[in-house]
Order: C-alpha cells, then sequence, then structure tokens
C-alpha cells in the first residue's frame, strides 16, 4: 500500500474556485479509478494558511501510474488541470510506503 500527498499552495483568495475545480477533478479521477482521497487545509503549523494538503492510499505504484496516465490522455482532465494553474502556485508530490 501506498500512500500519495499533494501539498498545494492557493493563491489568497481562491478557495471557493478551488471547490469547484474540485468537482469537476473528482468526476474525471473517479472514472479513471483514482481512490477516495482526503483534504486538509493548514490551520496551525509550519505551512500558511493557504497550503492545502490532499492524501489517498494506492494499492500499488502501477495502479496509480494507471491511472494518472489515463488522466495526462483525458482532454477533460487537461482543461480542469489548466484552470487549476490559474488558482496554484505550487503542487509538491510525494509518494510513501505505508507501513501500518
Amino acid at each position: 500500500m501506498f500512500m500519495e500527498r499533494q501539498i498545494q499552495q492557493i493563491r489568497p483568495g481562491k478557495w471557493t474556485e478551488l471547490e469547484v475545480l474540485d468537482q469537476k477533478f473528482n468526476a474525471v479521477e473517479q472514472r479513471h479509478g483514482y481512490p477516495a482521497k482526503r483534504r486538509y487545509r493548514c490551520y496551525i503549523g509550519g505551512h500558511t494558511i493557504n497550503t492545502l494538503v490532499i492524501e489517498r492510499e494506492w494499492e500499488s505504484l502501477a495502479a496509480l501510474e494507471i491511472a494518472y496516465m489515463k488522466c495526462f490522455m483525458d482532454p477533460e482532465w487537461q482543461a480542469v488541470s489548466a484552470e487549476y494553474d490559474t488558482i496554484s502556485e505550487s503542487n509538491q508530490v510525494e509518494i510513501y510506503l505505508v507501513m501500518s
């Protein structure tokens, strides 16, 4: 089992737009086999309040790769990603081996 974590910096004032885009991402990602995600906004800690963390658990790295490749080739996902680029400052992806 692997855990994917995305740490994103959202531009100030863009959180409402992010919620609309997230629904679009969900629709496309579900079609391509993405597991459910959990979303967190930093409240207190080492990141700013404009930090969004998304986590998902994948059964295997192969499943992650296949789902991402399907999305990368999907014109709808490409369009939503282009919109996302206007509200995001950065996106860092980390992959962890789940130990327990």
